[in-house]
């Protein structure tokens, strides 16, 4: 298999697992688990606990009309996959942490549109405290995103650095 076809095939298999995993899970929860129930992993740091997240990250725009909070998250979402078009047409072949950084956002914000589509909400389950703080809870296709985030930033750290170089000699 050549080289660029290797790579549509691999990042497609990154987003393509993500989107699996992510609903996977939340189906799990949602047919295991009754909504606010929760059960410890980590006694004192980590719990599942099954809620529904109407809003966005932190629960922004929660309390908006669920017909806003489509529109917006539907165009925000639209507008991130021309922005990951354009992004991965201009990437180098040779990129692995950009291809697969961007297929992991796409694999995430998939996820979680799927759940918006279907529930209206996101399902979150994921929940980390210490003492009474607690991190808002999130799933996988959030953990994806973080992590295809941090890939991007490894990016453009490894492109700058490379640019330096190039530049230098």
């Amino acid at each position: 298999m050549k080289g660029s076809a290797a790579r549509y095939v691999v990042t497609g298999l990154v987003s393509m697992v993500i989107i699996l995993l992510d609903q996977a899970t939340k189906l799990h929860i949602m047919q295991t688990m009754r909504l606010y129930e929760s059960f410890p992993v980590i006694p004192d740091f980590f719990n599942i606990t099954y809620i529904r997240n109407p809003g966005a990250a932190f629960g922004l725009f929660a309390s908006s009309g669920s017909v806003f909070r489509l529109v917006f998250f539907g165009t925000v979402t639209v507008g991130a996959l021309l922005l990951l078009g354009v992004y991965f047409y201009r990437l180098r072949e040779d990129d692995w942490a950009g291809h697969v950084g961007g297929m992991a956002i796409l694999g995430g914000a998939v996820g979680n549109l799927l759940d918006r589509l279907r529930h209206g909400e996101v399902i979150d389950f994921l929940d980390f405290y210490v003492g009474a703080y607690h991190w808002p809870a999130f799933n996988v296709a959030d953990t994806a995103i973080c992590i295809g985030v941090f890939l991007f930033v490894l990016h453009f750290v490894l492109e700058k650095k490379r640019e330096t170089s190039s530049a230098n000699e």
